[in-house]
C-alpha cells in the first residue's frame, strides 16, 4: 500500500529534504546525514511518490529543488515553527495559564484602557490568548454567569447571588442629559418635564443578553426611540441630533465642552450607577495566572477610575 502524505511529512523528513537542497547532491547529502546515498534516494523518492510530484530536478550534475519543492520546504518550515510554538505553548500553560481568557467588556468601559491592559498582559510573552466580547447592560454580567467570559467589566447587575461568581465595584458613573444644539430641547426650558421628553425621541442602547428580555434604562412610556447596539453609537446619534437621552458624563463631557452636546436639566433626579467588575471561580483546581494578572491590575484604583473614563487611560 502506497504511503500517504501524512505518513512521510515527518519534522525528519523536512530536515532531511532541506539538507539535500543545501548539499546540491544526494551523494553529499547523504554523508551529512550519515546514510547511504541509495538509502536517501528511496526516502526522497518515497515522498515523491506519497505527494506525486518530483521535489528535485535530476537531470543536471547538481539537484535543484523545482518549484513544488521550493513551496513544500516553505511550508514544512512553517509548521516546525508552529510544532516548536504548540510544544512551549503546552510547556507554559501546564504551568497554570490559560489557553484563553475571554473579557465582556461593557460598552460604557472605556475601551481603550482595555486596550492597554491588553498590551500590558501580552508583553509578557504568555501562553493565553486574549478574547474580548462586546456587551450592553445585562449581556455584560449574563456572558460571565453562562461561562462564555471570564472576567465581567461594566456590569450594572450584582451577581452576588451567583454561586462561583465574586464581584467588586469598579465605581459609580454620573449620566448627563444632552442633546445636539440643533436639537428642539436645547432651548427648551428647564428643568424639562417628562411630558415634553415624551414628545421627542430617545436614542437607547440594546441591551446584548442572549436569553430574556434584557432591561431598558431611562425610557418613558409612549416615548419614540432609536435603539443602537452600544454607547459610542448612542453617543454619535445624540451628537447628530437623532434623539436625546443620558450619557455617562466622562464621554459627554467633551463634546459638551466643545459645543457638539448641550447639557440640561430634567425633573427626574440625577443618575448615578454604580458599576461593578466580575469573575468566575474556577470550577476546580487553582485560579488561572490570567485571571490572576487581571484582578492585580483591577485592584489599581487608577484602573478602576481609568476604565470609567474618570481619567486619561494611561499607566494602567
Amino acid at each position: 500500500m502506497p504511503s500517504s502524505p501524512r505518513d512521510v511529512l515527518t519534522p525528519d523528513a523536512f530536515a532531511m529534504l532541506e539538507t539535500v537542497a543545501e548539499a546540491g547532491s544526494l551523494a553529499a547529502a547523504a554523508r551529512s546525514l550519515g546514510m547511504v546515498p541509495s538509502a536517501l534516494s528511496y526516502r526522497v523518492r518515497q515522498i515523491e511518490d506519497a505527494l506525486d510530484v518530483l521535489l528535485f530536478d535530476r537531470s543536471a550534475r547538481q539537484v535543484r529543488l523545482t518549484e513544488a519543492g521550493t513551496e513544500l520546504l516553505r511550508e514544512g518550515t512553517r509548521l516546525l515553527g508552529e510544532i516548536d510554538a504548540v510544544a512551549n505553548r503546552v510547556k507554559r500553560v501546564a504551568t497554570g495559564w490559560e489557553p484563553q481568557f475571554t473579557v465582556a467588556v461593557d460598552s460604557i468601559v472605556d475601551m481603550a484602557t482595555v486596550m492597554e491592559l491588553c498590551e500590558a498582559f501580552l508583553a509578557q510573552q504568555p501562553p493565553t490568548r486574549i478574547r474580548l466580547r462586546a456587551e450592553t447592560l445585562s449581556g455584560t454580567m449574563d456572558a460571565l454567569f453562562h461561562g462564555h467570559a471570564d472576567l465581567a467589566l461594566g456590569g450594572t447587575v450584582d451577581p452576588h447571588t451567583r454561586s462561583g461568581v465574586h464581584s467588586k465595584p469598579l465605581g459609580t458613573v454620573g449620566f448627563v442629559f444632552a442633546v445636539a444644539p440643533h436639537h428642539p430641547l436645547a432651548q427648551a426650558d428647564e428643568p424639562i418635564s417628562d411630558e415634553l421628553l415624551r414628545q421627542h425621541r430617545a436614542v437607547a442602547v440594546a441591551d446584548s443578553v442572549q436569553r430574556g428580555q434584557g432591561i431598558t434604562v431611562g425610557l418613558l412610556g409612549g416615548q419614540d426611540v432609536l435603539t443602537v447596539p452600544d454607547m459610542l453609537t448612542k453617543l454619535d446619534a445624540q451628537v447628530r441630533g437623532l434623539g436625546c437621552g443620558f450619557l455617562p458624563q466622562p464621554l459627554a463631557q467633551p463634546y459638551v465642552d466643545s459645543g457638539r452636546l448641550v447639557a440640561r436639566r430634567v425633573q427626574r433626579p440625577d443618575r448615578q450607577a454604580p458599576v461593578r467588575y466580575a469573575w468566575r471561580e474556577p470550577a476546580r483546581g487553582p485560579m488561572g495566572r490570567a485571571l490572576q494578572w487581571w484582578l492585580a491590575r483591577l485592584d489599581s484604583t487608577t484602573t478602576r477610575a481609568a476604565l470609567l473614563g474618570l481619567r486619561p487611560g494611561h499607566g494602567v
